[in-house]
């Protein structure tokens, strides 16, 4: 960890589902789909695996990916009432918002999101809580037609950041995605609360403040 601490951080590669918002588009949010809609759960579930990943590669649209998953036979609402309810289950996480703010402004850092986001639910994200006032890039999967775990997402952006992956720091929900980004050289944080990643980032040499 002293090494991981004397190299200097020019930059941070940030997930947002999980880390700075809720998922986009998470199984207990079509569950809870399943039961206001009255849906059939498995017939759902059967038919948005079988799609999801192309939608979040940008190779469909929220239409596209509707008619297939929900609207492939009539129902009693519409469309537009469907996507209100699916952008309505994304929430912020205002602490780890602001230590990302706080650390931008200290630390002078680039700010890079790597994500697996459908277009129309990413650029909701994106708008409704001013993630590009702080975000410098969006490496989003419907963007860039790559998806984690696919390591070329992670190239990607450091090739857009323009800077060695020994001084960028990872911070991902998703163990997988932290260990696939450390094969590539950048350092990575498992995150899974707010305090813990506020104390793995100090071994950094990123001191955050209250």
């Amino acid at each position: 960890m002293k090494k991981g601490k004397s190299l200097p951080v020019t930059t941070l590669f940030l997930d947002i589902g999980g880390v700075i918002l809720t998922d986009g588009w998470s199984k207990e949010s079509r569950k809870l789909a399943v039961k206001t809609f009255d849906l059939n759960p498995e017939e759902m579930e059967n038919r948005h695996n079988q799609v999801f990943d192309t939608y979040e590669l940008g190779k469909l649209n929220i239409e596209d990916y509707l008619d297939q998953v929900v609207f492939y036979e009539e129902r009693p609402f519409t469309p537009a009432q469907f996507r209100k309810f699916m952008y309505a289950q994304s929430k912020p996480y205002p602490k780890m918002i602001e230590l990302v703010r706080r650390l931008k402004t200290r630390y002078g850092l680039k700010i890079i999101v790597v994500s697996n986001e459908a277009r129309e639910l990413n650029s909701h994200r994106i708008h409704k809580f001013n993630l590009d006032e702080f975000v410098d890039s969006f490496i989003s999967s419907c963007f860039v037609h790559l998806r984690k775990p696919d390591a070329d997402i992670f190239r990607l952006a450091l090739d857009i950041s323009q800077e060695p992956a020994r001084k960028v720091i990872y911070i991902e929900n998703t163990p997988m995605f932290v260990r696939i980004a450390e094969g590539l050289g950048i350092r990575g944080i498992c995150h899974t609360d707010y305090k813990s990643t506020c104390s793995k980032l100090t071994l950094f040499g990123l001191e955050v403040t209250e």
